[in-house]
């Protein structure tokens, strides 16, 4: 250390051990007796050592002041950068619980500076998201659990931490008393007349008491030591007379001195740096405070050789933080190289939802990296930062105005979605089964082509309009199974029909015949549907009626119309107005269709003018129209029919309602 140059030096002025006097004065005078080359030398020495021990002197310095603070070096300093909120308030927590509170100073300033830098960040993107969502930034407020931990546990420390150390600086005040009485007592052994062994036994008294006198305060450390050394200095002088006593001393010293300078050079061979940085200052400090002055012919001897053992450790501490260096500046890269690729994202954000949502796993990914990718250089660090929240926060902007505009769009969605849950729940009880079925079934595929709905009311609107959808189609399902048993019951019914039907001969009577088959077509009317496959027993009963009607020589219109006269007569005992309203409707309409097809075909017939009536073509085109003529006169005795159905009903009410008034 430096204060060990001094002590060399101090050392070397303090006079020729062969000299004769006693005198204190006398001493004192010959410290000033000092050859001007040596001063040059030994200032040389010191100015050449001091960069090496400035930082061992400040450290004991400060460990002068709490001797336990040694043992602070044995807590391992975490990469806190790399550590997320949550774990650092662990880590924090532990070592509040389970370490010495002066010993975690480093320790718990590394992790709070961290902490507070994450959390910001957190603030901020929570305030984003609040913005985004319609927020007053003045009315923005943010409960976190894991800050509120953190500054509980921080304040326990604190407590901790102020209540040591208001003991700890009534305790220093009192071992600095003690040290000033030691001293005050070692300037006056060399006043006492007494046997002078008696008086180097109360020196050796007084350097053990020094030595457990306790740690004092730091500003005080410095002035003091040198304070005592001197005087140290003095008494050897003083016991220049007991030759014999004194260089026994400066034996021991020289050999407990030598020690500490095997014990140096053994630190270079030390794995682990920090450890033996922290040997080299507790040897510092025995070499200054524990062991004495060795004999003048080998004072700059051994202390060049302690010298260069702190020098070649210093040196290897100085590769290592350019090791270190080089380490931080690829780190360095790394996290630029990120921040890079976060920019590149946040200038591309996507405006596809399940693209975005890709980019935003990418984003903490790299955060991720980022925070273990490791220290960087001091210099670049609050840069390198800052350029990293930059380019997160601009990122989470984009992310945030997407979505923001995407609740909008979810919001219409869930309009539109409500609007035809409202339908749904209207239709699900109709009893007007086919169109109430198409209605049903157009929602249901409209409802698939409408996007996304904020998802806190997703489930219910789905649950709602899938409840009601179920609802009017399981009443369907019911009919419809109400409806196959009763069609194949029709089935039965009109298989047995046809049988009779096929076993039927004609008895020579055309009027009795005539009523056995209309007998035949009201019984087949009345059993109704049949199921959908076994549809094909109509046309069985209408062959096999168009065969009798041949036989009985009816024609083809005739026959239709005496069908016809079932329906007829259905809808005379229908209480439905609008049953005959739609058979009118059907009616004229087949009637336009025959009257449109034969304009058609008369049309085509134009095209063969220059052709004879036998050609096959021409025959087949007056053949069609023939038959659309005969179709159409059906139609029009359909028609004709029914008008006077209708005409009758109409008078059978005007008849009802004379007899009423």
């Amino acid at each position: 250390m430096l204060e060990d140059n001094k002590e060399e030096l101090q050392n070397n002025v303090g006079g020729d051990k062969n000299s004769e006097t006693t005198d204190p004065k006398t001493v004192s005078e010959k410290t000033t007796e000092i050859e001007s080359d040596k001063i040059e030398k030994i200032s040389t020495d010191i100015s050449d050592d001091k960069e090496i021990l400035n930082e061992i002197e400040e450290t004991n310095a400060e460990d002068a002041e709490d001797n336990d603070n040694l043992q602070r070096h044995d807590i391992p300093l975490l990469d806190y950068h790399a550590m997320s909120m949550e774990n650092l308030v662990g880590e924090l927590q532990r070592l509040v619980k389970n370490e010495k509170v002066q010993a975690i100073k480093k320790h718990v300033d590394g992790i709070k500076y961290e902490f507070d830098l994450k959390f910001q960040e957190f603030l901020e993107h929570k305030k984003e998201e609040f913005i985004s969502n319609g927020g007053n930034e003045i009315d923005f407020r943010y409960n976190s659990v894991t800050k509120r931990q953190f500054n509980e546990v921080y304040s326990d420390y604190r407590e901790k931490r102020d209540a040591y150390y208001k003991s700890l600086e009534q305790n220093l005040q009192s071992n600095l008393d003690k040290r000033l009485q030691i001293i005050e007592e070692l300037k006056g052994l060399v006043n006492v007349e007494e046997d002078i062994n008696t008086t180097y036994k109360n020196f050796k008294d007084l350097q053990e008491n020094w030595r457990n006198a306790g740690p004092i305060p730091r500003t005080e450390y410095n002035n003091v030591w040198r304070t005592y050394h001197h005087h140290i200095e003095i008494f050897y002088d003083f016991l220049h007379l007991n030759r014999e006593l004194r260089d026994l001393d400066f034996k021991h010293n020289l050999e407990e001195k030598l020690k500490l300078i095997v014990r140096a050079n053994a630190l270079a061979h030390e794995p682990d740096l920090n450890k033996a940085f922290r040997e080299l200052q507790t040897l510092h400090k025995i070499w200054k405070e524990d062991i004495g002055p060795v004999g003048k012919e080998h004072r700059e001897q051994i202390w060049e050789e302690f010298s260069n053992a702190t020098k070649v450790l210093h040196q290897r501490r100085q590769d290592y933080y350019k090791e270190l260096d080089k380490v931080y500046e690829v780190n360095l890269d790394k996290k630029n190289e990120i921040i890079s690729k976060i920019t590149e994202i946040a200038k591309n954000t996507s405006s596809n939802h399940k693209e975005l949502q890709k980019q935003i796993k990418e984003i903490e990914a790299l955060r991720e990296e980022f925070f273990k990718a490791g220290k960087v250089p001091q210099k670049f660090n609050e840069q390198t930062w800052a350029t990293f929240k930059d380019a997160v926060k601009s990122f989470n902007k984009s992310k945030n105005a997407f979505y923001k505009n995407l609740k909008k769009e979810q919001q219409d969605n869930l309009d539109k979605k409500r609007a035809l849950l409202d339908i749904a729940l209207k239709t699900k009880d109709s009893e007007d089964w086919d169109a109430a079925t198409k209605e049903m079934k157009r929602i249901q595929g409209e409802w698939k082509t409408i996007g996304h709905v904020p998802r806190k009311y997703s489930d219910k609107i789905w649950n709602e309009f899938k409840g009601a959808c179920n609802h009017y189609f399981d009443r369907l399902h019911a009919l419809k199974n109400q409806s196959s048993k009763e069609e194949l019951e029709n089935l039965e019914y009109k298989t047995a029909c046809l049988d009779k039907l096929k076993e039927f001969q004609l008895s020579g009577d055309r009027s009795k015949d005539l009523a056995t088959i209309k007998e035949f077509i009201n019984e087949w009317k009345k059993y109704g549907h049949v199921p959908f496959k076994k549809k094909n027993i109509n046309n069985k009963f209408n062959t096999i009626l168009d065969a009798i009607f041949r036989k009985l020589d009816i024609s083809k219109q005739e026959s239709e119309l005496l069908k016809y006269g079932d329906k007829i007569q259905k809808l005379s005992s229908s209480d439905n107005e609008n049953a005959i309203y739609k058979e009118r409707l059907f009616i004229k309409r087949k009637i336009d269709e025959s009257k449109n097809e034969i304009r058609q075909l008369e049309n085509n017939l134009q095209f063969f003018s220059n052709a004879s009536e036998d050609n096959p073509l021409v025959k087949n085109v007056l053949k069609n129209i023939n038959n659309q003529k005969e179709s159409l006169n059906t139609w029009k005795a359909k028609l004709k029919k029914l008008n006077i159905l209708e005409n009758s009903i109409n008078k059978e009410e005007e008849d009802t309602a004379g007899e009423e008034e």
